[in-house]
Order: structure tokens, then sequence, then C-alpha cells
């Protein structure tokens, strides 16, 4: 019953974000929507495939997929009616004639220039008005069941890497440690991985999206960690950077100072803040402490349907912090040939505040 009730609840979420791109149509001035990205297609319908196509009008919301997907677009999919196609674009250009549809928003970062000209070739006399970013922005504010999800993630994740942690000590190289870890994610429930994993050890920790290689984990090295689970198509992200067996006094000073520009960082999260203030308060810590150089990166992203979406934190971000957002923060110090730390957790803004989603401790801790 609490199975049902749940699905009930994502059927009509679903409808209220269709209902909310339909009253979108006459401000971009055009009769419908077509969208290709599948997570904005998983946003509104719930299906999850590969491929397929999705046209919002003012009056009806057609899913269309070919063969292969039909069975699993009636079993996921809410809202829609589903159009089976065998041409996708010989698809499209079927329904858009017969909603005799004029002018079409189409999402054009989701469709290769071929792709276009092959739609626009079959629907002469239509005008297809590019679009690019307005379901990513509805999709910044996170609802409830949206939330529950991220929750499971984390802690799915949390939980994966905790139970990896045992198996790390020197001479374990870094490409074992990662398939450790991923393992761990899949038994805890991952349906995949966010990223590929980051396991980077002594100087490849200084390198911000090493490639987990065989080096060999060694006494005194910085371990960093970045890693996330996939939970009904929900991301988590986190960073977490260990020590094996013992810390210098410069890796502890450093450590320090990345652990205090996240910790500021986090405080000034709440609804109402710019995001490049957040941005600001973690970079201007580091600087004050002579590493700015050496933070290479903005301090965070949105996390949802994909683990990087909107909006970004970062010098140059406009956004401002919206109640319901679900963000990272996670500055980096990263000294070339020496070792690099990034501490990175989740958060949801709210009002006054924010709510921690990911598990891990991020106080120093030597494995």
């Amino acid at each position: 019953m609490d199975y049902e009730k749940k699905e009930g609840s994502e059927s009509s979420a679903r409808e209220r974000r269709i209902e909310r791109v339909q009253s979108m149509l006459s401000g971009f001035d055009v009769a419908g929507m077509l969208f290709f990205e599948e997570a904005n297609i998983r946003y509104l319908t719930g299906f999850a495939g590969s491929d397929g196509a999705l046209l919002v009008s003012g009056a009806k919301t057609l899913l269309l997929v070919d063969g292969r997907y039909t069975t699993q677009a009636k079993a996921e999919a809410t809202g829609c009616d589903i159009i089976k196609f065998s041409d996708r674009m010989e698809g499209i250009a079927g329904i858009i004639s017969d909603l005799q549809l004029k002018r079409v928003g189409i999402e054009s970062p989701a469709i290769d220039l071929s792709s276009y000209l092959k739609l626009k070739d079959r629907v002469k006399g239509v005008s297809l008005k590019p679009l690019s970013g307005e379901i990513e922005r509805i999709r910044m504010i996170k609802d409830g069941g949206e939330v529950s999800l991220l929750r499971q993630a984390a802690i799915m994740a949390a939980r994966a890497l905790e139970e990896t942690v045992g198996h790390i000590r020197p001479g374990i190289t870094e490409r074992d440690i990662a398939s450790i870890l991923e393992m761990k994610m899949r038994e805890a429930g991952s349906e995949k991985l966010s990223f590929e994993t980051i396991v980077a050890s002594g100087s490849n920790s200084a390198l911000p999206h090493a490639v987990p290689g065989p080096r060999e984990i060694q006494d005194g090295d910085f371990l960093t960690i970045d890693y996330g689970t996939v939970y009904r198509g929900y991301h988590s992200d986190e960073t977490c950077t260990f020590a094996i067996r013992s810390v210098t006094e410069k890796q502890a000073a450093v450590y320090t100072i990345v652990k205090d520009a996240h910790d500021k960082a986090v405080d000034a999260v709440k609804a109402g803040i710019p995001c490049r203030d957040i941005d600001g308060i973690a970079r201007e810590h580091i600087t004050d402490a002579g590493y700015g150089e050496y933070f290479s990166h903005g301090t965070g992203h949105g996390v949802g349907l994909n683990v990087h979406e909107p909006p970004r934190l970062s010098e140059r971000a406009k956004d401002v912090l919206e109640e319901g957002m679900v963000i990272t923060v996670e500055p980096g110090i990263y000294i070339p040939g020496l070792w690099g730390v990034r501490i990175e957790d989740t958060f949801m803004v709210e009002k006054d505040g924010c709510e921690i989603l990911t598990k891990m401790p991020k106080d120093l801790r030597i494995l």
C-alpha cells in the first residue's frame, strides 16, 4: 500500500511538471516543446529508457519510442500517450503534422545537427525554435519525492565507502580500491555509477579528475575518493580525502584549510544567497591562506537526475539559491607533484540553512 501511495505521488508530481511546461509555451511563443534529453523525459514522464522523444503541447503529451522500448514505456510512463515509431524523425514529423503545430520549441543541446536537419526537412512550413536549459531550470527545485531519492542514494554510497575503507592499506592499488567500491555500491542497490569513480593517491591526488591506475598506496599518501551512486535515477556525489598511516604538518594544515573553507561555505548556504557568494566564501578562505592558485574549479553544482546540473557555484554564477535546490560544496587544494585535498558534501537548501544529505564524516581520517 505504501508503494502504491508513493507511485501515485510520483505520478501527480509528473503531471504538475507537465502542466508547468504547458504554461510556459505561450511565453516561448511556441505551440509545443520537443524533448530529447533522457533526464528531462524521465523527469516529466518517468520513462527511463535511453532513446525516445517527448512532445508537450497545450492539449497533448506524447512519448515517442521505438519497438525496443514500448513495453518499458507502458510500465514506467505516466501522464502521456505512448506512440511507437520505426524512424524517429518521421514519427515526430507525423505527430507535429497531426496536431497541426506551426511553431515548435526544440531542445537544441540534445539533438545533433544531422537529426535536426532531417526533422526540419520533414516539417516544411513548421518553425522550429531552438530552446536550451528551460527544463533544467525547472529541475533545480526538487520536490519531496526527489529529495527522498537523493537521500537514499547518499546513504547507499556512504555504506559502500565505509565497507571499502577496511580494504585500504599500503600496497593496494588505486584501481583495486575503485573496483571494490564500485562492487560495494552495486551491492548496496545502486543501479549504476553517478560517474567514473575517482581514486587518486599521492601526487595523483593533485589531479582533480584523476583516473584510478596501477599506483600502489603508500605510507604518507593523501588518498582522494570522489564517488557516487544512482538510485531510481537520482545521483549522489561525495568526495573524501583520507591520510594513509600518517600526515605531515603541512598536510594537516592544508586539510584544515580546505575543511574550514568547506564549513564556512556551508554555514552560508540558505535561500536567497547568490551562488557566487558561496563560491567566494570558500575561495577567499583558501586564497587568504596562500593557496588560491591551487583551487582550480568552482565550489559546487546542482545534483539530481544528472550528477552535474544547474545551479553552478562559481565566480561567474548568476543564480540565487532557492529552497529545495540540491547542491554540492566541494573546495579543494591541488599542489602539483605533491598531493591534493578535496572535501565534498551534498546539501538541500532550506529557508534558513541547509540539510546535509551525504553521510561520510569529513574530519581528517588516518587509515
